[in-house]
């Protein structure tokens, strides 16, 4: 659906985009993570049309985004910074949002009010940041669009509104191969609904892989033994990327197949093994390089 090959994007002498690659199957749910200044809006306000790269391609289906309006009629947008036209209701705005997309469907628009309960008479400016955003989601679903692109999406949304959300997004994906490109710094919203996560850094993308992929590749295990501070030499090809030490515990952090760690682990002679689930973020820390990364700027 997507695919961006070696992009630059130069403002003045400062490089946003360095050589950016990635790519985004059809109905899928792609999260993008990155720092502040790596590149995720940059990127994204090419791929709805806005900006054009210096270098490298991008299509979306086989086209340029950019100044192609049939291209931009199949993207629904919604940036973290909202805007509306203040004066108008929501209904004024279903009327704008009618008029720039042609597969508009009043009967999706008459269902989602009945879900967000916002009434369509009700003008812009009265709303809080929270209802913006739900009305936000309501009319770009309602644009049927073939491509969803989200930045900071649920940021605003009680936890409430948020679960019916990612519903609705997971039922488009679902029912109609929908594709969602969705650019977080919450990492625990995107493992719940992403099969792929890409991060970008200084306009490059230092990671892109299949959630699945990354689950099965690297587990936290916690071993106890008889012995206080035994020394664990793990035989084959396994990498012990992380080990803390609490007496006879031991919690490491080892890339491998999850059978491959299990009999490893199960010949230094062990009274205990427990697999913990790993959180996205720190399998993002440890399949970039460890503690050692910055990781804190990621998730700011």
């Amino acid at each position: 659906m997507i695919k961006v090959k070696k992009v630059e994007k130069y403002f003045d002498d400062f490089k946003a985009l360095d050589g950016l690659t990635l790519h985004v199957k059809k109905g899928s749910i792609y999260g993008l993570v990155g720092p502040n200044g790596s590149g995720k809006t940059t990127i994204i306000n090419h791929l709805v049309g806005v900006y054009k790269q210096d270098n490298g391609e991008i299509l979306i289906d086989g086209e340029n985004p950019y100044d192609n309006i049939k291209v931009k009629e199949r993207i629904g947008y919604i940036q973290d910074d909202l805007f509306y036209y203040n004066q108008y209701t929501i209904n004024d705005m279903k009327k704008f949002y009618k008029g720039q997309y042609p597969k508009f469907n009043d009967e999706m628009f008459d269902k989602l009010h009945d879900l967000f309960n916002i009434d369509p008479k009700r003008r812009i400016k009265t709303l809080s940041k929270g209802m913006k955003k739900q009305v936000a989601f309501w009319l770009i679903l309602s644009c049927n669009p073939d491509l969803i692109i989200l930045d900071e999406p649920l940021d605003g949304l009680d936890p409430i509104t948020r679960r019916n959300v990612l519903k609705l997004l997971l039922a488009e994906v679902e029912e109609r191969k929908v594709t969602v490109l969705v650019s977080s710094h919450n990492l625990r919203e995107l493992e719940d609904i992403c099969d792929t996560v890409g991060f970008l850094d200084k306009g490059k993308l230092v990671l892109e892989k299949k959630l699945d992929e990354l689950t099965e590749t690297i587990h936290k295990v916690q071993v106890a033994y008889n012995e206080e501070n035994k020394e664990i030499k793990l035989e084959g090809k396994l990498k012990i990327k992380n080990i803390e030490n609490v007496g006879k515990v031991k919690q490491l952090i080892i890339k491998g197949t999850r059978e491959e760690v299990e009999e490893a682990i199960n010949k230094t002679n062990p009274i205990l093994v427990d697999f913990i689930p790993l959180s996205l973020e720190e399998i993002f820390i440890y399949e970039l390089g460890g503690e050692q990364v910055e990781i804190s700027k990621f998730f700011e």
